[in-house]
């Protein structure tokens, strides 16, 4: 049996629920990081979610994961109350976090190792996922041997190693220069495309937001809530010449105006 505890249902996959989040300094003081988030995310559906730094953005997914714990509310993922980690979710950071003393692909078997499944029964899947992002012929490589672009896909194939329903992204193209990050853009779209997961993408970038996700969601500062939910209804599959479109340009324009930021895009100085 695959490692899962989601359970897939045709409603929401994920459900948020009032849920505030309150750290506590070792100097007794709280500081409030969430304030009544509430968020449904539907099967297959990528949400990217944006907002200033220090919003609780990666709070908020750190909570989804079970990785901590809610100060009030309640988060479930196909029904089921999130109490703790969940193996059923996929999780990528903004930096690769790869063993450097092991080769690539026995860093993405790395899960199925802790998990202590059949090796060799995910050994073709680790392959053929290796090959979908391109780096087919580098199994046998260390991670200094790849350049930065290269070593995120290989923490996204460790992340999709046992299928998981769920993705979720923590500014995984963050440290990456701006050529890299729109390569790898297109190489998560065609991830997503072809294995169609739900996914949650954690951003700084408007422009990157928009090009990737079918909803994009803003964050207030701190403490982080909710501000705008924008539905992207930019044609897939989607190309670089995407954000050249007038469309593109006018989402962008339109969540940027909702954080009171100066949009970036193409054609604009």
């Amino acid at each position: 049996m695959e490692p899962s505890e989601v359970q897939v249902r045709e409603e929401s996959l994920i459900q948020i629920s009032d849920v505030s989040k309150v750290y506590t300094t070792i100097g007794g003081e709280e500081i409030p990081a969430l304030e009544r988030v509430s968020l449904e995310v539907r099967e297959k559906e990528f949400v990217a979610i944006v907002g200033p730094s220090g919003c609780g953005k990666s709070t908020l997914l750190k909570i989804i994961v079970g990785l901590l714990p809610v100060t009030s509310g309640k988060v479930t993922i196909g029904g089921k109350l999130v109490s703790k980690p969940q193996q059923g979710v996929g999780m990528v950071f903004q930096t690769p976090v790869l063993l450097q003393w092991r080769k690539v692909l026995e860093n993405v078997m790395l899960p199925i190792e802790i998990l202590d499944l059949d090796s060799e029964s995910y050994r073709k899947e680790a392959l053929a996922l290796l090959n979908l992002v391109g780096l087919q012929g580098f199994e046998n490589k260390y991670p200094f041997e790849l350049s930065g672009g290269m070593q995120q896909r290989v923490s996204i194939c460790r992340a999709l190693i046992c299928d998981p329903p769920l993705l979720l992204m923590d500014e995984p193209f963050g440290a990456l220069d701006a050529l890299t990050r729109d390569d790898m853009n297109l190489e998560l779209l065609k991830i997503w495309e072809t294995k169609k997961k739900t996914a949650i993408f954690v951003t700084h970038s408007i422009p990157e937001a928009v090009f990737l996700a079918d909803r994009v969601l803003v964050m207030s500062a701190r403490p982080g809530r909710f501000i705008a939910d924008e539905t992207i209804e930019l044609e897939r599959p989607r190309r670089m010449d995407t954000k050249f479109s007038e469309k593109y340009v006018d989402y962008v324009r339109r969540i940027s105006r909702s954080l009171r930021v100066e949009p970036s895009v193409p054609g604009e100085h």
